[in-house]
């Protein structure tokens, strides 16, 4: 597994238990719940980076492939 995938798992999981951790008390600490879901976003924004977009190649526009005509 490649550094940058662990370090966007731990930054994914670190920061979702630190938001439900900081939900989960009676009297709820906003700044740990913020900091939290900063982590999760910064893991989450981290990992999308590296998905490639289905609309990067522009070859194959259509699933219909039409075929040149030889007129005679």
């Amino acid at each position: 597994m490649n550094i940058s995938r662990i370090i966007n798992f731990v930054c994914i999981v670190a920061g979702g238990v630190v938001a439900v951790y900081a939900q989960a008390e009676e009297k709820q600490n906003t700044y740990l719940l913020i900091g939290g879901i900063v982590l999760l976003m910064f893991g989450i924004y981290r990992t999308s980076r590296n998905i490639p977009s289905k609309y990067d190649n522009k070859e194959e526009e259509s699933f219909v492939k039409s075929e040149k005509i030889d007129e005679d």
